[in-house]
C-alpha cells in the first residue's frame, strides 16, 4: 500500500516540476521574444540612420562641388574686374589726352 500512496504523490509532484518548467520555459520565450523584437527595432533604427547618412553624404559632396564652382566663378569674376578697372584707367588716360589735344 505504501507504493500506491506515495504514486500520487509523486504524480503531483512530477506534475508540479513539469508546470513550473512550462512556466519558466514560456517565461523565457517571452524574454526571448521582447529581445527579438528590441533587436529588430535596433535594425531598423540603424538602416534609417544608414539611409540618413548617405543622403547627408550626396547632400555634402553636392555643396562642395558647388563651392568649387562658385570659387572658380569667384575667380573669373575678379579678373574680369581687374580688366574693367584697367579699361576704366586706360579710357581716363585717352580722355586726358583727347582734352589736352583739343586745346
Amino acid at each position: 500500500m505504501a507504493s500506491s500512496e506515495t504514486q500520487p504523490r509523486f504524480g503531483q509532484s512530477v506534475k508540479g516540476l513539469l508546470s513550473d518548467k512550462v512556466t519558466s520555459c514560456s517565461g523565457d520565450v517571452i524574454a526571448l521574444t521582447r529581445q527579438m523584437l528590441k533587436a529588430s527595432r535596433s535594425q531598423e533604427l540603424l538602416s534609417q540612420a544608414a539611409r540618413n547618412m548617405v543622403i547627408q553624404e550626396d547632400a555634402i559632396l553636392h555643396s562642395e562641388d558647388s563651392l568649387r564652382k562658385m570659387s572658380i566663378i569667384t575667380t573669373h569674376l575678379q579678373y574680369q574686374q581687374e580688366a574693367i578697372e584697367k579699361n576704366v584707367e586706360h579710357s581716363r588716360t585717352l580722355q586726358d589726352q583727347l582734352k589736352h589735344l583739343m586745346r
